[in-house]
């Protein structure tokens, strides 16, 4: 996905999500299978804030190169923005998982992990939309005018008062 001056483009909103899907679902179904035998060995919120420090850190990284179109490694600040919406997530799969032998005395394995995992996605839904228009968001500089020649127009953004006027694009 590069244009013709070798930037990388954006991806769309649904390929990302995809993207996104895949990458965080596939890291977030390997965490749920080791936050449960982990919990039995520490209190399960510890569990639980181990696993999601480690595949916040490799699901930031996969963001950062794959599904957001950036093509290289997350900063420091991405990583930072990232985990405080990582820190939302375990606040989400603690009140999940700390809730269950409430509503269900002595949940089975299996009802944990889908419990687990119903939170995750939940959480999920709401980091995409945080990294995608915060974390991992391109701020395009608008086109100036320079005597008689005019800067390319930038990609549509959503937003139609965003989107620079017509007179100051290149229609060549």
């Amino acid at each position: 996905m590069e244009t013709a001056r070798g930037q990388r483009t954006r991806p769309g909103t649904l390929t990302a999500f995809v993207r996104f899907a895949l990458f965080g679902g596939g890291v977030g179904v390997a965490s749920s299978f080791a936050v449960v035998p982990l919990a039995a060995w520490m209190p399960w919120v510890a569990a639980n804030a181990l696993v999601t420090t480690a595949s916040t850190l490799l699901a930031t990284e996969l963001h950062a190169r794959f599904t957001f179109g950036a093509g290289r490694h997350a900063t420091w600040r991405q990583h930072t923005q990232s985990a405080g919406s990582a820190v939302a997530a375990y606040a989400v799969t603690c009140a999940a998982m700390l809730a269950l032998p409430q509503v269900v005395p002595g949940p089975g394995a299996a009802l944990e992990q889908a419990v687990y995992l119903s939170a995750s996605a939940l959480a999920g839904v709401a980091r995409f939309a945080v990294l995608r228009l915060v974390v991992f968001a391109r701020h395009h500089a608008r086109p100036v005018a320079t005597g008689r020649t005019t800067a390319p127009c930038p990609p549509p953004l959503r937003s139609p008062a965003a989107v620079a006027p017509a007179a100051l694009c290149r229609t060549a």
